[in-house]
Formats: structure tokens, C-alpha cells, sequence
């Protein structure tokens, strides 16, 4: 028998709710009142569950991480070689194009933002960030390239940023598609060192 998904909780539909508020108003536009719509709570329940902006930005961050790993988990789990996983995160850009070109990238716009207002959360929502650049290294280590692994997760990063922030700025799907085209070459050059492919290739049975 199929078990059926719990309904989420009143605190679950006020952090999802603020989080897509968040990513398409901004923080600061964001109020109160918003979110409380958002998920039609009254005043008094809504503060029953937070009790300042702050405290829902904490659990967005939160929420935003936990989906971050998840997603990363999946893409480790689900695509066979390190170049294949690494191909998943180009492939994100084309996934989100629509929301990308109308909001630009959530980690990177909620960031920027909460450094423009010297927010003591910038330090966390940037975290998110370290979650993808610690799992590109590793991608990029398994590939063979263990010197420069960093330098290309950050590489790689910094590129996929520039590409959201245009496409954003341009509303270009074609653009979209192009680098990521573009990346994905790259990486296609990236080919496995002979030690690396060595590792990689599956033991013959004696």
C-alpha cells in the first residue's frame, strides 16, 4: 500500500512561502504581511510561529541547504562518472531557465543582496555556495585533476553565475543554451587523467 506524503506543517508552509517570496521580491521587499497571505494565517498565528523576518530568513537559509544537499546527494547517486555529474550541474541552468531569466540565480541574488545590507545572514546563505563548490572539487578531483580541482569548481561556479545574471538581465533563453553548450565542451575536454580512468574502469573477474 502506498503511503501518502504528510501534509507539511503550518511553520513548512510559512518557510516555503517566504523563500519563494523571498527569491522573487527580495528579502527586504518582502514583508510580514506577504508571506501571511501567502499562506492566509492571521496575524497571531503567523507570529506564533516567528517572531521576526530574521528568524524566517534562518530557516530559509536552512531549507535552501537542506534542498542544495539533496539535490547534490542525487546527482552522486544517479549519474555514473564524475563527468556525468558535472554535466547535471550545467543541465540546471537549462532546467531553471524560466525562473533564471525572471529572477536571476536564488543563491546568488539572495547573497548579494543581504551583502548590500551587511546582514548578519550573508555569511550563511553564502554557505550554499561552499555545498557546491566542495562537491565540484570532488567531482573534478575524481577526475584526475586533484591540483587544480578547486580552481576549476570555482571556475565553473563563477561561470554558471555570469551566465544567470545575463540571462537574467537579457531574458535570453538561446543565450542560456549556448554557454551551457559552451561549458559542457569544456568539460568534455576534461577527460579523465590515465590514473584516473585507471580507477575508474571496472576490475576483469580472475
Amino acid at each position: 500500500m502506498t503511503k501518502l506524503a504528510a501534509e507539511p506543517s503550518t511553520r513548512e508552509r510559512i518557510v516555503e512561502a517566504a523563500d519563494a517570496l523571498f527569491y522573487q521580491q527580495g528579502f527586504e521587499k518582502t514583508s510580514f504581511a506577504d508571506i501571511a497571505d501567502a499562506v492566509q494565517l492571521s496575524r497571531g498565528n503567523f507570529y506564533y510561529h516567528f517572531k521576526t523576518k530574521d528568524d524566517i530568513l534562518e530557516a530559509v537559509i536552512t531549507l535552501r541547504a537542506a534542498r542544495t544537499q539533496s539535490m547534490l546527494d542525487a546527482w552522486t547517486r544517479d549519474a555514473a562518472t564524475p563527468a556525468a555529474r558535472l554535466r547535471c550541474f550545467s543541465e540546471m541552468l537549462i532546467q531553471n531557465r524560466q525562473e533564471i531569466q525572471r529572477y536571476g540565480c536564488p543563491v546568488g541574488t539572495l547573497c548579494a543582496e543581504l551583502a548590500k545590507l551587511n546582514h548578519p545572514a550573508q555569511g550563511g546563505a553564502g554557505m550554499i555556495f561552499g555545498q557546491f563548490r566542495e562537491w565540484l572539487r570532488a567531482q573534478f578531483e575524481a577526475l584526475g585533476h586533484g591540483n587544480d580541482a578547486d580552481a576549476l569548481a570555482m571556475h565553473l561556479l563563477s561561470r554558471s553565475q555570469g551566465i544567470a545574471a545575463l540571462a537574467n538581465a537579457f531574458h535570453d533563453e538561446a543565450f542560456i543554451r549556448h554557454e551551457v553548450d559552451l561549458i559542457d565542451a569544456w568539460l568534455a575536454s576534461l577527460a579523465p587523467t590515465r590514473a584516473a580512468a585507471r580507477r575508474q574502469r571496472p576490475k576483469t573477474p580472475q
